[in-house]
């Protein structure tokens, strides 16, 4: 065990003795934002070297290495007034004018809380934490690898109908859709970060000077509505070693549709929106009337297809229910078809998101400019002898190794079959296709069907028989 994930599960255990903290949430939340303390401490030393006449919007006294860095400092009661009642007002009313820097640190604390209570074990957390150098790039990359595994803690410790995307999806969304340097990434419900990150090291082999890593900096946008998701994936970015994570605290639902210009859209978006959700009573007022709903994953797919630049790419995680949905459903996807080229949907097995949801997923992928003239469909297959996935484990990249050998010379196979634009709209825009090939592989000969509607027409009469019997009897 690496001294990195002894240092973790020793601030775990230090939790758990405080009575303040109550369950996994709570807890996740209190580490990260003391993480994020250390972390942007850590980045100051560097920007004072390398950005010239750097001024920190923190006050002096606020600073961690000031108040935290000593292990003999500030412990008990002492700490947590210092805590309570200087510490967290004044980084919740940051003047976020002064700096970029102080505009992160206030949207990062403004909804976060300090849940613990007892100062002595509070003092046994910082000390813990000051063990780790996020300056030093081997206790960056151990660390990263844990934060990976606080994140998928997260999945277990929420209860707000979120599901966190496995990171083998992710990671096969970015590959596809492959992310150049210089292109605009949006996610707009980005959760812990997931396909921010993703994106940021499958763009990072492109990146050879110091200019291109500015406009890699440059290039990642991401925005989330809840506060802990949120204060996550700015801390994930920053371990990606983004100096100012562009992650906004926002639900871009909110904002009038017919608002959305030309210099908000974007090369690129991934996400996963959260489906099965209500927006707040008025929010589908800022959509035109034919896309009014409040259905959370609709809204944002209508969103989606406004914010992406003509020649723009999109992969999408959508539930079953987007696909074969009536209504403003099916005006949704008209209007996708009609504005975006849907070349692929691959259609995922049941228990990808388990054990959180057994809701069936499906990953949808278009570009923005042409309309649809046919749909690809792919059916991902459990591997050999899985029957399901679960929380030990979960669908692996190495699965999706058959659609990419697929991807740039497709043809018809037992796990692919295509869709012209004719019979979507012939189904009114119902894009719930079964797979054709396995209908045909599961279909018993002719002879063996009627055998069984036989002894089944039999059974039936028997029953009857009895039926017809047992009321004679009572009657009689």
């Amino acid at each position: 065990m690496s001294n990195i994930t002894s240092n973790i599960k020793s601030i775990r255990d230090i939790m758990r003795k405080d009575t303040g903290v109550d369950g996994d949430a709570q807890r996740i939340s209190q580490m990260v934002w003391m993480l994020f303390m250390k972390i942007f401490a850590d980045k100051e030393e560097e920007w004072e070297i390398t950005i010239d006449n750097y001024e920190s919007p923190i006050p002096e006294k606020l600073k961690w290495q000031n108040w935290a860095a000593d292990e003999e400092g500030l412990t008990g009661d002492q700490l947590m007034d210092f805590v309570d009642n200087e510490l967290f007002p004044v980084l919740k009313d940051l003047d976020i004018t002064i700096s970029p820097q102080a505009n992160i640190i206030r949207s990062v604390f403004e909804d976060t809380y300090n849940y613990m209570k007892n100062g002595t074990l509070f003092r046994q957390v910082i000390n813990t934490i000051n063990k780790i150098d996020f300056n030093s790039s081997t206790d960056r990359h151990l660390f990263n690898d844990i934060y990976e595994t606080i994140l998928k803690e997260l999945q277990s410790a929420g209860s707000s109908g979120e599901y966190y995307t496995p990171r083998a999806v992710t990671q096969f969304m970015v590959d596809m859709i492959d992310p150049q340097l210089g292109e605009t990434i949006l996610d707009p419900a980005c959760g812990t970060g997931g396909f921010l990150t993703c994106s940021i090291d499958h763009i990072r082999k492109q990146v050879n000077t110091p200019q291109d890593r500015a406009i890699l900096q440059n290039s990642i946008r991401g925005i989330e509505k809840k506060p802990l998701p949120h204060l996550l994936c700015t801390t994930n970015l920053m371990l990606h070693g983004f100096d100012l994570p562009a992650v906004r605290r926002d639900n871009l639902l909110s904002k009038p549709y017919s608002d959305w210009g030309a210099k908000d859209k974007v090369d690129v978006i991934l996400t996963n929106p959260p489906f099965g959700g209500v927006e707040e009573d008025g929010t589908e007022t800022n959509f035109p009337q034919k896309f009014r709903t409040k259905e959370t994953a609709d809204l944002f797919l209508a969103l989606i297809i406004r914010l992406l630049k003509d020649g723009g790419r999109a992969a999408v995680v959508l539930p079953d229910g987007t696909l074969f949905g009536e209504g403003v459903k099916t005006r949704v996807k008209e209007e996708l078809l009609d504005k975006c080229n849907l070349h692929t949907i691959v259609r995922l097995p049941n228990g990808v998101f388990n054990p959180y949801t057994s809701i069936n997923t499906n990953l949808l992928f278009f570009e923005k400019g042409t309309p649809t003239k046919e749909i690809w469909y792919y059916e991902h297959p459990y591997p050999e002898g899985v029957k399901s996935y679960n929380k030990t484990k979960p669908i692996n990249i190495a699965e999706f190794d058959t659609e990419k050998d697929w991807w740039e010379n497709r043809e018809t196979n037992p796990l692919a079959w295509k869709v012209t634009s004719e019979e979507i709209k012939a189904k009114n825009y119902n894009l719930d296709f079964k797979n054709p090939h396995q209908e045909i592989d599961t279909l018993a000969a002719p002879e063996v069907i009627l055998e069984r509607y036989r002894k089944t027409e039999a059974k039936i009469s028997s029953i009857q028989d009895e039926i017809v019997k047992v009321l004679t009897e009572a009657l009689q």
